[in-house]
């Protein structure tokens, strides 16, 4: 099974070259043909060149990620396209890289300590009353469960033994209805609800710092959530129902009716809420309440991460170590460092607004705001699919289609929660995502049941984000 998934992988990542090379080949024809690269001066063009290679590592990965994204720091240099060390490590000082890693370790505590175990004897609870139950509110519960586990990852490894264990007490089949629908939440269905606020995880958070780098808004932990919750829990349902239907449909043999099964989920034994865990737990919270109730301005959101951090690592709660840090996924931060640089330089020295500008051409003058908005959407979209993952593809897409903004006339805030909706949902390929991912290397999903859900939610919540662009922010 592990072999023909790799391979399953492996054909995702050639598939998706291949059309970037198909794409940069009809580029090419229409540079020949065209005045397209007289639009940029020779450093824009420099810049432009890189971006494409830089696109290349990413998707292509001829080496290491870590690697690669040194490289790129590297060549702003030897293209001279900055004037020192330090404007090529610009993207590294970025509040937002060091939120990513903060967050990511107290993930690791709220873990450590065991939170997730009582999440899961929760839902051990729910369970017992049937699989109705369960079906009705695991969507609930992945919706809200980013306020206390920020962490895509860590959310999917918690809940995927359980969908395992009650699959079984169910009394259904490998592979079964439940199974899928529960798969199905815990890998696509979470990747978007991470973005219900934006310390959910990497990607919103992210966002929310390009939202404060570029001037567009300086939005609160409330101010984010009332924005995006109300479009992403609309789109959500109508995937839950999509999904459900589609599964009923495609495997009309099975039947959601609980056999007589005497199992029962098996779990690691647990003690009784220690006094550690409550500390824990509190102190979580009272860093949550802090950002919702306080100005960025006076406090800055970073401030409390890093205090709780400091926290858990006294000697007697000793949940963040050197072992904890060491442990980090440092090539997504070299990777992440270097993407940032690479979008400051695309905005600083113009190319992503004459890349703007010249790609405004495929937009006609007299149409209505509708169309443009129909139209933008469209093209972040096709420049999405070709990014593996979405903190990569925002950062670097996110300068070119801002400038848009001016060009048509379209409020900034509009375009910006357009542009983060429509690439934080691009779920087609499996690797698009790190949960889409996991969810389809169990081997659950066959590939129709990826290409079909995957395309239908990312269409689904594209046109979501076009409504929301033009009626709701």
């Amino acid at each position: 099974m592990k072999s023909t998934l790799s391979k399953d992988i492996l054909f995702n990542k050639k598939l998706l070259l291949n059309l970037f090379l198909m794409v940069m080949v009809l580029c090419g024809f229409l540079v020949g043909k065209s005045t397209f690269l007289m639009s940029f001066t020779g450093e824009q063009q420099l810049t432009l060149g890189l971006l494409v290679f830089a696109v290349y590592l990413w998707v292509a990965a001829p080496i290491p990620t870590g690697a690669s994204s040194i490289l790129l720091i590297a060549l702003m240099l030897v293209l001279n396209l900055v004037d020192n060390v330090e404007g090529a490590v610009a993207g590294f000082l970025s509040p937002a890289l060091y939120f990513i890693l903060i967050v990511s370790i107290l993930s690791q505590a709220l873990v450590k300590v065991g939170i997730d175990k009582v999440i899961a004897q929760f839902l051990i609870k729910i369970s017992k009353s049937g699989p109705r139950y369960i079906i009705i509110g695991l969507p609930i519960f992945i919706l809200i469960l980013p306020i206390l586990l920020p962490s895509a990852v860590a959310r999917f490894k918690m809940l995927y033994p359980l969908i395992n264990s009650m699959n079984q007490l169910y009394g259904f089949s490998e592979k079964s209805i439940f199974q899928k629908y529960g798969i199905y939440i815990i890998g696509m269905m979470n990747q978007n609800a991470t973005m219900v606020i934006f310390t959910g995880g990497g990607f919103p958070i992210l966002a929310s710092q390009l939202l404060n780098d570029y001037n567009v808004a300086d939005l609160g932990w409330l101010d984010w959530f009332l924005m995006v919750a109300p479009p992403l829990w609309i789109g959500s349902l109508f995937m839950v129902l999509f999904v459900w239907n589609f599964l009923k449909i495609t495997m009309p043999e099975e039947k959601i009716v609980r056999s007589n099964s005497n199992e029962e989920i098996e779990l690691r034994p647990r003690d009784p809420l220690s006094i550690k865990l409550w500390v824990v737990l509190l102190s979580f919270l009272t860093m949550i309440i802090t950002w919702i109730v306080t100005d960025q301005e006076q406090v800055p959101l970073l401030l409390p991460p890093m205090l709780l951090v400091a926290f858990y690592s006294i000697p007697k709660i000793g949940l963040v170590t050197n072992k904890v840090i060491r442990e980090y996924d440092w090539e997504n931060f070299l990777l992440l460092g270097a993407s940032f640089s690479l979008g400051i330089l695309l905005s600083e020295n113009g190319t992503a607004e004459v890349l703007a500008d010249v790609l405004i051409g495929v937009i006609p003058g007299d149409i209505s705001i509708v169309s443009k908005v129909i139209i933008i959407a469209f093209i972040v979209f096709l420049l999405r699919f070709f990014f593996i993952v979405p903190s990569s593809a925002v950062i670097v897409i996110f300068p070119i289609v801002m400038s848009y903004s001016e060009l048509i006339g379209i409020p900034p805030m509009q375009l910006a929660f357009l542009v983060i909706l429509v690439i934080g949902s691009m779920m087609i390929l499996p690797i698009h995502s790190t949960t889409t991912y996991l969810a389809y290397e169990t081997g659950v999903f066959s590939k129709k049941d990826q290409y079909v859900i995957g395309l239908v939610s990312s269409v689904t919540f594209m046109f979501i984000a076009i409504f929301a662009a033009l009626y709701f922010w």
